[in-house]
């Protein structure tokens, strides 16, 4: 799909990522990136470092994780 077309019906992909479809976007005719569900290959490319909600109910916030650097 182009990028206008994944603009103008985003919702429309949404729904079919998440039933398992994957799409290439095109613009100008040359493929910029893939849209996938997390868990089409989440396992070969993700890996948890730090789970916030554990630290904090609720998470932590941007402020208060930047003053602790």
């Amino acid at each position: 799909m182009g990028l206008k077309e994944l603009r103008q019906n985003a919702e429309k992909y949404i729904k079919e990522i998440q039933k398992g479809r994957s799409f290439l976007v095109f613009r100008r005719s040359r493929p910029v990136f893939k849209i996938s569900s997390p868990e089409d290959d989440s396992e070969d490319i993700w890996e948890p470092i730090v789970d916030f909600t554990k630290i904090k109910k609720g998470g932590v916030s941007i402020k208060e994780l930047l003053s602790r650097l």
